[in-house]
C-alpha cells in the first residue's frame, strides 16, 4: 500500500509540473501574438514620450537632407563671403590663430579643491538668461557635456556643466532646449576662454544641437599633448592634479533621467568644477618648460602658444551628417564583412543572405530616423545576421532569433536597459521583416517607399514629430539618384548588387590594411614640435644615433642635431596637426586608399625639394571619393593637355638603335607630316601579338600588314621571334609586364633584358596597392591611344619622341617609371616645360590649380588642420638628409 500511495504522489507531482509548463508556454505564446499582431496597427510611440519629443525646434532632424549651419546676419560680416554653409566665426577664430592670447586667466585668487554641496540647477529661461550674464563678465570658464545615444538617431545633449571660479552651474538643456540659443553670445566671444578637455566632439555637439560655436578654447587634453604626459584623460589629470577620483562608467548612464541620481550629479560636477584648475596648473607648466629650454627671450611662450593654437584649430570644425550612397549601405557592407564570409563566397544561400542583410540594414536605417532610435536599439547586427542565416519563416520565429541572438550578445543594449530585446520598435512592425525575409518586398528600392507610407503616410501607424517630418519632403529626393528603372527593376537591381559585391571585393583587396597615420611626433633640440610621421621614420633616427626616444605611446623622439627650419617659420603648419585615418571627403573610417592630388605622372618629374617627404597632396579617400577625384582628375588632364598643346598619349615609338641612323630623316620631317616615323606602341604590341599566336595560319596578304607595322618600330629591316617577344613589352609597365608574362601560350624571354626594373618601380608604390585610378588607367591604355585634348595631331610626330626619349628601350633605362601607354611622357614634358619658362614657381601655381581641382570635385570635409590650396611645397635639406644635393654628390 505504501508503494501504491507514493506512486500515486509521484504521478500527481509529474501532473501538476506538466500542466504548469504547458500553461506557461501557451501563456508566452499568446503574449509574443498579441505582441506581433499590434505590428500593422499601433506604434508604440503613441503610449511612450520620449524626452525629445517635447523639442519645438531641431536643426538636425533625422533626413538625408544636410546640416545647415548659422548663417551670421551682420551685414559687415566677412561670413557672408564665404560659402553659405562655412563656418560663421572663420574670422575670429583665424585672428586667435595668426595672434594667440598669452595671458591666461584661469584663476582669481586662492582656489579650493573641495567640492562644495552648493550647485546651481539651471532649467527656467530666467535662470539662463542670468547664467548668460554671469559668463558675460568672466575671462573664463569650464564647460563640459553629457549626451544620449541609445535612444536617439543622431543623439543629442541632456547636460551643460558650465564652472567659474566661484560657483558651478548645470544646464538642463532638454527642458532648455529651445532657449539655448541665449548662450551663444558668451561661446562665440573671442575674448573669454572657454575651457574643454577633449572638446572635439564637444564643439561638434553643440553646433548640432543648438547653433552653438565655440571661439577661443583651451584643450587641457591639447595641453597634455604638447607637454608629452603619459596619458591625457581627464581621470588622469583629475588624479594626478588635483588627487581626485572619478567613477568613468557613470559616463554611460542615462542622462534624460530627472531628477538625476547624487552620483550622476557627483560627477558631472567634477568633470567641469576642477577644469579651471587644471588648465591653470598646465598652463604653468608650459611656461616654466618654454623658460627651462629657451636659448632666447623671445621664444618663452612657444608651448603654451602651441598648445592654444592647437586648441583653437578645434574650433574650426563643422558638424556635418553622416552620408552615404543608399539608407543602411555602410552598415551591410561592414556585416557581410565581418559576419558572411565564412557561409561561401559563391553560394546561392551566402547571396541570399547577403540580399537579405541589406534590406534589413535599409530597413533598420529608416526605423531608427522615423522613431528617432538608434540603429542598435532598433534591430542589433548580430540578430540581422542570424535573421539573414536561418531565415526563419514565421514572426514568431522572427521574434525568437532575434530574442536568443540578443540574449546571448553580451554588448546587447538590453543589458543597461529596463527593456528586453526584441525591442519596441520590432515589435510594434515585426510584419515588415516577415515580408522583407518571404521576398512579398522583393526589390530593396521598393522596401523603403512601402515603409515610409505605411509608416508616415495617411493612415500612417507612427506619430509625426519634428525629427521624422521632413522625412516625407526629402525621401523621394534622396532615392532618385539611385533607385533604377522601374521598367527593368529585376535587371537593375542584379546590376546594382553585382556592382555593389564588385566594390567590396575591391575594397577588401586594396584598402589599406593598417592604419597610415601613427602620430608620431620629432621635436627640435629645443623641445619644438617638427612634425608628425610614422614609426619608420622614427627608427630611422634612432637606428643612425641622430635621436633619443623621449616617449614611448604614442611614440616621438627629440632630434640631437640643429634640423634645418621650423614648420610654423616656414608657414607649413600641416606637418604639426595629427591626422586622422578617415576618408577626408565623407568622413568614412572603415576603409581609405591614399589619392594623391598632384598627379603622378607629373610629381615624380618635380625637383627633389619640392616633392620630397612632402605629404601635403597626399590624402586618404575612401572608394566612392576616390572615384569622384579620379574622373576630375583625368577630366582636367585633357584640359592641360590642349593649354600646352602636349598629348596626353604617346603616338609613335622607335626602337632606340634604329632611330641613330634615322635622326637626320625624323628632322627632316619634323615640320611636316611625321606619322610615318614609328609606330603606334598599341598597333606595335598587337601585330607582334598576332604574329606569334597565329602568324602561321593567318591569310598572308594580313600577315604582310603586321609585319610591316613591326618593322615600322625596327626602322624598316628584317625581324626575327626574338624582335616579336621583345615588341610585346614596348611601353608596359612593369605590372602590365608580371601580367603579361603569367597568361599561357606566350613566351617571354627577354623581359629582364627589356625592362629589368620592376623591383625599383614597387619600391616607388611605398607599399600602396593598386587603386581606382590605375584600374581606369589600365582600360584606358587598350585603347586606341589618340586624345591630345582637342582632337588635333599637332606636335605627334617622331622629333618630338625622340627629343624626349620616348621610344621603347631608351625611354625605360632613362625613366623606369614611365608606362608609354600611359602618361608619364607628357607629364614630363609638361614639367620641363613649366620649368623652362616659369622657374619653380610655375611648378607651385601648378601644384595649387591641382589642389582647386581636387576641391572642387570632392568637397572634403574632413582635410587635416593646416591643408592649404596655396601651400608651398618647399624644403631645405639639413645636413643628415639623404635628399641633401652635397651629400648625394659624395655618394655618387
Amino acid at each position: 500500500m505504501e508503494v501504491r500511495e507514493k506512486a500515486k504522489i509521484v504521478i500527481t507531482v509529474a501532473s501538476l509540473v506538466a500542466v504548469t509548463v504547458l500553461f506557461v508556454a501557451e501563456y508566452r505564446r499568446r503574449h509574443r501574438k498579441k505582441q506581433t499582431s499590434s505590428s500593422l496597427s499601433s506604434c508604440y510611440l503613441h503610449s511612450e514620450l520620449k524626452s525629445q519629443f517635447g523639442f519645438k525646434r531641431v536643426l538636425a532632424d533625422n533626413s538625408y537632407s544636410e546640416f545647415k549651419h548659422l548663417k551670421l546676419d551682420d551685414a559687415s560680416s566677412s561670413s557672408l563671403e564665404k560659402s553659405s554653409n562655412g563656418h560663421p566665426y572663420e574670422t575670429e577664430i583665424t585672428v586667435l590663430l595668426e595672434n594667440p592670447k598669452i595671458e591666461f586667466g584661469f584663476l582669481r585668487g586662492e582656489y579650493s579643491l573641495e567640492l562644495s554641496d552648493s550647485y546651481v540647477w539651471v532649467e527656467t529661461e530666467l535662470q539662463l538668461k542670468e547664467l548668460a550674464e554671469i559668463l558675460a563678465k568672466e575671462k573664463g570658464f569650464a564647460v563640459d557635456t553629457e549626451q544620449h545615444s541609445l535612444r536617439s538617431f543622431l543623439g543629442f545633449t541632456a547636460l551643460i556643466q558650465i564652472s567659474t571660479h566661484e560657483k558651478d552651474f548645470l544646464v538642463d538643456t532638454i527642458a532648455l532646449h529651445d532657449a539655448m540659443s541665449i548662450l551663444r553670445p558668451v561661446f562665440s566671444d573671442p575674448n573669454i576662454c572657454k575651457v574643454f578637455h577633449g572638446a572635439d566632439n564637444d564643439v561638434l555637439w553643440l553646433q548640432r544641437d543648438f547653433h552653438i560655436y565655440v571661439v577661443n578654447m583651451f584643450d587641457t587634453a591639447k595641453a597634455c599633448e604638447v607637454l608629452s604626459k603619459p596619458q591625457r584623460s581627464l581621470a588622469y589629470l583629475l588624479e594626478t592634479v588635483c588627487g581626485v577620483a572619478t567613477n568613468k562608467l557613470l559616463q554611460r548612464e542615462d542622462w534624460r533621467q530627472r531628477p538625476l541620481s547624487k552620483e550622476m550629479v557627483q560627477y558631472a560636477r567634477t568633470d567641469a568644477h576642477y577644469l579651471l584648475y587644471i588648465a591653470d596648473s598646465l598652463t604653468a607648466e608650459l611656461k616654466q618648460l618654454a623658460t627651462e629650454d629657451s636659448s632666447s627671450p623671445n621664444d618663452r611662450f612657444h608651448f603654451l602658444l602651441e598648445a592654444s593654437r592647437r586648441s583653437n584649430m578645434t574650433c574650426l570644425q563643422l558638424y556635418m551628417k553622416e552620408t552615404e550612397d543608399f539608407p543602411g549601405s555602410a552598415a551591410a557592407s561592414s556585416i557581410i564583412y565581418r559576419h558572411l564570409n565564412g557561409h561561401g563566397d559563391n553560394s546561392t544561400v551566402s547571396l541570399n543572405a547577403e540580399e537579405l542583410v541589406r534590406k534589413l540594414c535599409a530597413w533598420r536605417d529608416l526605423m531608427a530616423r522615423i522613431h528617432d532610435e538608434s540603429t542598435r536599439y532598433v534591430l542589433s547586427d548580430q540578430a540581422i545576421v542570424a535573421l539573414a542565416c536561418k531565415q526563419p519563416t514565421t514572426t514568431e520565429e522572427i521574434y525568437d532569433t532575434i530574442a536568443h541572438t540578443d540574449l546571448a550578445t553580451e554588448s546587447s543594449p538590453s543589458s543597461s536597459s529596463s527593456v528586453q530585446s526584441p525591442y519596441p520598435v520590432i515589435c510594434s512592425h515585426l510584419g515588415d521583416i516577415y515580408e522583407m525575409i518571404l521576398e512579398k518586398l522583393a526589390k530593396l528600392d521598393d522596401i523603403l517607399p512601402v515603409v515610409l507610407t505605411k509608416c508616415l503616410g495617411t493612415n500612417g501607424t507612427c506619430p509625426i514629430s519634428v525629427f521624422n517630418y521632413s522625412l516625407l519632403v526629402n525621401f523621394k529626393t534622396k532615392l532618385s539618384s539611385h533607385s533604377a528603372p522601374k521598367q527593368n527593376g529585376h535587371k537593375n537591381f542584379k546590376q546594382q548588387f553585382t556592382r555593389k559585391a564588385s566594390r567590396e571585393l575591391f575594397v577588401k583587396k586594396f584598402s589599406c590594411k593598417a592604419p597610415v597615420y601613427h602620430n608620431c611626433r620629432i621635436y627640435a633640440n629645443d623641445g619644438r614640435l617638427l612634425c608628425y610621421c610614422d614609426k619608420r621614420k622614427l627608427e630611422w633616427y634612432l637606428n643612425r644615433g641622430l635621436a633619443k626616444l623621449v616617449e614611448e605611446n604614442p611614440p616621438a623622439i627629440m632630434l640631437l642635431f640643429e634640423p634645418k627650419g621650423r614648420p610654423e617659420d616656414e608657414g607649413n603648419d600641416f606637418y604639426i596637426q595629427t591626422k586622422r585615418n578617415i576618408c577626408v571627403g565623407c568622413g568614412e573610417g572603415k576603409h581609405y586608399l591614399r589619392y594623391r592630388i598632384i598627379p603622378s605622372c607629373y610629381r615624380v618629374h618635380f625637383p627633389e625639394h619640392l616633392k620630397s617627404h612632402r605629404s601635403h597632396d597626399i590624402v586618404l579617400l575612401c572608394v566612392d571619393c576616390h572615384e569622384v577625384a579620379h574622373a576630375a582628375a583625368e577630366r582636367y588632364k585633357k584640359k592641360i593637355a590642349t593649354e600646352f598643346g602636349i598629348p596626353l598619349f604617346v603616338r609613335r615609338v622607335l626602337d632606340s638603335k634604329e632611330a641613330q641612323g634615322t635622326s637626320s630623316l625624323v628632322e627632316d620631317e619634323s615640320t611636316g607630316n611625321s606619322e610615318d616615323a614609328g609606330v603606334s606602341p598599341l598597333h606595335l604590341r598587337s601585330a607582334a601579338m598576332a604574329l606569334l599566336r597565329h602568324g602561321n595560319r593567318m591569310p598572308s596578304s594580313r600577315r604582310e600588314e603586321l609585319l610591316q607595322t613591326v618593322k615600322m618600330y625596327y626602322g624598316g629591316r628584317d625581324i626575327s621571334e626574338e624582335d616579336l617577344e621583345k615588341a610585346l613589352l614596348i611601353g608596359l609597365s612593369p605590372h602590365e609586364r608580371r601580367k603579361l608574362e603569367r597568361k599561357k601560350g606566350v613566351s617571354v624571354k627577354h623581359s629582364a633584358e627589356v625592362a629589368g626594373i620592376d623591383k625599383q618601380e614597387d619600391e616607388n608604390n611605398d607599399g600602396e596597392a593598386p587603386t581606382d585610378s590605375e584600374k581606369i588607367m589600365n582600360v584606358e591604355r587598350s585603347t586606341v591611344a589618340d586624345d591630345s585634348g582637342d582632337g588635333t595631331s599637332e606636335g605627334d610626330g617622331a622629333t618630338e619622341l625622340n627629343d624626349t626619349q620616348c621610344n621603347g628601350n631608351m625611354l625605360h633605362q632613362q625613366n623606369s617609371k614611365l608606362s608609354l601607354l600611359g602618361h608619364g611622357p607628357h607629364g614630363k614634358q609638361i614639367v620641363e616645360y613649366l620649368l623652362r619658362e616659369h622657374g619653380e614657381d610655375g611648378v607651385r601655381d601648378f601644384c595649387q590649380r591641382w589642389r582647386k581641382v581636387f576641391v572642387d570635385a570632392v568637397h572634403p570635409r574632413h582635410l587635416p588642420g593646416g591643408w592649404n590650396v596655396s601651400h608651398s611645397g618647399r624644403r631645405d635639406f639639413g645636413e643628415f638628409s639623404v635628399y641633401n644635393p652635397t651629400k648625394r654628390l659624395s655618394t655618387e
